[in-house]
């Protein structure tokens, strides 16, 4: 599994809709793309929300974010993660 970092921001129409049932959903859309929500985080400034999520691929991390937005209305930019020690890794060789 990989991890993916999906920034949202919210529409006028998504923000006239947020609700609790619609998070539920939006779970529910990680988890139908084969992922699992890490955490979920409201923010303040340029993006108003983060979902730390796990996903196979980035093909279906694709699927998700475009599926997420069809459902909730709000735009993601999702990025794929890796923690600094694999990044360490990753670089030894370059």
């Amino acid at each position: 599994m990989a991890t993916f970092f999906m920034f949202g921001r919210y529409s006028p129409e998504a923000m006239k809709t947020m609700s609790s049932k619609r998070t539920t959903k939006a779970v529910d859309v990680i988890k139908k793309y084969g992922g699992k929500v890490i955490s979920m985080y409201a923010l303040l400034g340029e993006k108003d929300l983060v979902f730390i999520v796990n996903l196979p691929n980035m093909e279906q991390a694709m699927k998700a974010s475009v599926a997420l937005h069809k459902l909730t209305g709000i735009s993601f930019s999702t990025s794929p993660a890796v923690t600094v020690e694999e990044f360490d890794r990753l670089m030894r060789n370059v």
